[in-house]
């Protein structure tokens, strides 16, 4: 590790062989706590390499466990955090919206490292068990229309690094590839990031994929479409910069997307909202989102196909059904 700090210290940036290789040593514990904090803060300082993490990527994938879902071609919505804008668990809550739209979803999940409460916290707290088990998690899917892959039941080779992330309590390159290594490898996905320079590395390495995909962030800085201002849309066939308006809503004030200061008060926000008792603000966010990863599904789909869709799906509490259809399967 000391010869590839060295390098990295010097501008020097790493294959995609090497970025695999030095993370699969990581996996295999070779490195102290020291060096792998070193080793994270090199991407904290300066921008990321495509080659970089495709590599790291690789490597991640290569150590999972894998679960074979193609059968249910589901969708996956997941962001990558780290925006610190500390909102209520909105893609998570878009999930369970889309499955009781029809599609099926694989949403990978973990608990929070820079946040208060990741997607997984809130799972947990409302009585989910996670598994990695194929048979269970295909049951959760085939009568849900949605499972839970709790992210450190499919990657366990990289356990030694969750203390040291959490530690550190800073977003990392760890953060940036979540929406990456779903170990179902859905075929479709909606992704929200942080910044701009990381939407235009997640084009360039979708690009190389067979993947329906939305790259989604709001231009003041948040990982999911807030309604806040404007945001960024990127797909297959190109990008977007979109208003609220494209969904026919007015801007919305970010103080109304907090999510609490706890698990429990995330918890209480996740629920208020399925039970059909948001605030007008939640919904329009949880319902925008819903209607773009509906749309990446079904792309031939109007906008307001989608939106109609989503809506259905919350106020007629099939949403809800999904999210207690999935917790009956513990």
């Amino acid at each position: 590790m000391k010869e590839i700090l060295n390098e990295l210290y010097k501008h020097k940036t790493l294959t995609k062989n090497q970025a695999k290789e030095v993370l699969i040593d990581i996996a295999q514990e070779k490195y102290n706590e020291i060096e792998i904090t070193s080793f994270l803060t090199v991407f904290i300082l300066r921008t990321i390499t495509v080659d970089e993490l495709e590599g790291f990527r690789d490597a991640i994938l290569s150590l999972c466990t894998p679960i074979d879902l193609t059968e249910y071609d589901p969708i996956d919505l997941c962001g990558t955090g780290g925006d610190e804008k500390n909102t209520f668990n909105i893609s998570t809550i878009s999930s369970f919206i889309v499955a009781g739209a029809g599609i099926p979803v694989a949403k990978h999940g973990n608990y929070g490292v820079s946040s208060i409460s990741g997607s997984s916290n809130v799972m947990e707290f409302l009585g989910l068990k996670f598994t990695n088990d194929e048979k269970r998690l295909k049951e959760q899917i085939a009568k849900a229309n949605i499972c839970f892959l709790h992210a450190p039941l499919f990657h366990s080779a990289m356990k030694n690094v969750a203390p040291i992330r959490k530690k550190m309590g800073v977003k990392t390159f760890f953060n940036m590839l979540g929406p990456l290594v779903n170990p179902a490898k859905p075929k479709k996905q909606m992704v929200g990031v942080y910044s701009l320079e990381l939407a235009r590395i997640y084009e360039y390495i979708y690009q190389n994929t067979e993947k329906e995909f939305t790259i989604v962030h709001s231009l003041d800085g948040f990982d999911e479409i807030s309604l806040t201002g404007q945001f960024k849309i990127t797909r297959n066939n190109g990008s977007d910069i979109l208003s609220p308006t494209h969904f026919g809503y007015n801007t919305v004030n970010c103080k109304e997307l907090e999510g609490g200061d706890s698990v429990k008060e995330a918890a209480a926000i996740f629920m208020k909202i399925l039970n059909g008792q948001g605030s007008e603000t939640q919904n329009k966010v949880v319902l925008a989102n819903s209607a773009l990863a509906i749309q990446t599904y079904y792309p031939q789909l109007k906008i307001s196909e989608c939106l109609q869709k989503a809506e259905e799906s919350l106020r007629n509490k099939k949403a809800l059904k999904a999210f207690n259809t999935l917790l009956k399967i513990n």
